[in-house]
């Protein structure tokens, strides 16, 4: 093999699961983003590298999970909304009565679940008048956790 196909380094920092409610559960963009540049730091630190000596990097992702951030601060509007979160059961529920479950299946290759991301979108917009504000004002950026880390 090459000089660049093995791993040089692995850190791993948790977070905290943030539980408002029964069957909801978010995450703290912030701490994500300041997790990830510490388990940077210690990856170089352990390999005796600097950052300029990283050709790449792996991104585990947590699935669905959807962060709303405003593209002008670099702000998050709300805290991540993880992928196993519930609260969109009755988003669901509506968008399964015109079309049933199935209706977006050709695009997506799934049935309509609390899973997918565009319910978490659309729970933001309806539930936080921080990210209406800023779907209003065009300011509004959606993602899920490898785009607000790339974006940061």
């Amino acid at each position: 093999g090459s000089k660049f196909d093995y791993v040089v380094g692995s850190h791993q920092i948790e977070h905290d699961q943030i539980h408002l409610n029964p069957g909801w559960c978010e995450h703290d963009p912030v701490t994500i983003w300041e997790n990830v540049t510490l388990c940077v730091d210690e990856c170089t630190k352990k390999a005796g590298v600097s950052s300029k000596d990283v050709a790449a990097i792996g991104i585990t992702n947590q699935r669905e999970t959807v962060v709303a951030w405003d593209r002008v601060s670099g702000e998050p509007l709300h805290n991540a909304i993880v992928w196993h979160d519930l609260r969109t059961t009755e988003i669901v529920k509506e968008l399964a009565a015109v079309g049933g479950k199935d209706r977006f299946r050709e695009k997506t290759g799934l049935p309509i679940s609390t899973y997918f991301s565009a319910v978490k979108m659309k729970w933001l917009i309806e539930n936080v008048k921080e990210v209406k504000h800023a779907v209003d004002k065009n300011t509004c950026v959606f993602g899920t956790i490898d785009s607000w880390l790339l974006f940061n």
